[in-house]
């Protein structure tokens, strides 16, 4: 126990220091525990395990040591000590439920037992999150609790034909909840993740909102041309929209409580994908003013429309977790080809910038809420992935999905 005590502390020291760092991210770890994991048993013990053992890799907080052999009540202690391992987790079914086993090798003595309910099995992904969760949490590491929650996406399935999909991280688990006609751009409409926007296709584009538990539709705002909501508030209560009800797009302001309309921009060129900054009491934004798609600035009420990215000639989405930028731009035809876009990293009000990509086109990218991570959507090879950046890592992680492209996504 002393020996893996003294690793963690390790691990928060070295975090916690690149925590405060400008641009720079946490690379090389050399003191991370290792932890046994025995994909064993029967096929949902096996698939639990094998999800705990790649949401712990993507925490970046362990080691991980697949095992074959079969799990036992009193762990062999001396066995694994002869492999280094510090830690030891079983996944054990009884029934409904699922425990979690987790025990200290070289303390020689189980740290703690926890059952999970499992109501349908195609759930699993969910208890292997909330298990990396609990072992995360167990020594203090840095939150993955983003791991539990759910992604929302959109994906093409025949000309005019899209659907809405509820899924985990890794796309392992995925749920279609509507797919009659063209569904597009989703986005998570409470904290619960228990109701969404979303545009669908009518007599015009029309932004509606759904209720995953009474399965009941509301309708929004509705547009010429586009309605697209490009983000919600952090109390839910307002929304940033996109809009052509006359001529070329601008960026709206719709407030839910009080359902009325504020239009924020006014430039007679395109003004779309607006995000906001709420700590910095900012929105930011693209628009073609300067002849290509840039990422602008203005102000809660849309005054002080600034400039705020000075890198690239096509830069065309953009998101921000208050302190950094990061955004898509269109690389230059000799250097990487005609269709690469990369995602890019800068502290607001920096011209220092980061490439946190390398290939295929790479869009959207969504910061999580603790702003630790960022999701974007990349295409490459006629396929679609969910990319996620674990910025204090520098690692990145691609969850792709066969046979359909993703449209758009949101977590």
């Amino acid at each position: 126990m002393n020996r893996v005590i003294v690793i963690c502390l390790l691990l928060c020291v070295r975090i916690f220091y690149g925590a405060d760092a400008k641009l720079e991210i946490v690379k090389g770890q050399k003191y991370l525990p290792l932890i046994a994991i025995h994909n064993v048993g029967n096929d949902l013990e096996k698939k639990i395990a094998n999800m705990l053992a790649k949401d712990l890799e993507v925490s970046g907080n362990f080691k991980i040591s697949l095992q074959s052999k079969e799990i036992q009540n009193q762990p062999n202690y001396l066995l694994y000590q002869a492999q280094q391992i510090d830690l030891l987790a079983n996944v054990i079914q009884q029934g409904n439920e699922v425990r979690l086993d987790f025990f200290d090798v070289n303390a020689k003595k189980k740290l703690l037992s926890e059952k999970f309910s499992l109501s349908e099995k195609s759930l699993f992904p969910f208890i292997a999150h909330r298990m990396a969760n609990v072992i995360n949490d167990y020594f203090k590491a840095p939150s993955i609790k983003w791991m539990e929650g759910k992604v929302v996406f959109a994906k093409l399935i025949a000309p005019s034909k899209s659907a809405i999909v509820i899924a985990d991280y890794t796309l392992t688990f995925q749920e279609t909840i509507i797919n009659d006609g063209l569904n597009i751009f989703p986005k998570w409409a409470d904290e619960k993740q228990e109701s969404l926007f979303f545009t669908k296709y009518l007599d015009r584009p029309t932004i509606l909102k759904y209720n995953l538990k009474n399965k009941k539709f509301e309708r929004i705002l509705s547009s010429q041309g586009m309605a697209v909501v490009s983000d919600v508030s952090s109390d839910y209560k307002k929304l940033l929209v996109s809009m052509a009800p006359i001529g070329q797009a601008d960026v709206y302001l719709y407030d839910l409580e009080a359902k009325s309309t504020t239009k924020l921009t006014n430039y007679p060129g395109i003004d779309v994908g607006a995000n906001f900054i709420e700590d910095k009491k900012k929105i930011i934004f693209i628009s073609d003013r300067l002849g290509y798609p840039n990422v602008f600035l203005m102000n809660e009420n849309g005054s002080g429309v600034e400039q705020a990215v000075f890198h690239g000639r096509n830069n065309s989405s953009v998101a921000s977790n208050g302190k950094y930028i990061a955004y898509s731009s269109r690389e230059e035809k000799n250097e990487f080809g005609s269709s690469i876009f990369n995602l890019y990293l800068m502290e607001s009000g920096s011209s220092a910038i980061r490439r946190l990509t390398l290939n295929g086109a790479n869009q959207m990218p969504r910061f999580s809420r603790d702003g630790e991570n960022v999701m974007f959507l990349k295409n490459a090879n006629n396929q679609s992935s969910l990319g996620l950046v674990r910025l204090r890592y520098n690692k990145t992680f691609l969850f792709p999905i066969r046979g359909v492209k993703i449209q758009s996504f949101d977590w």
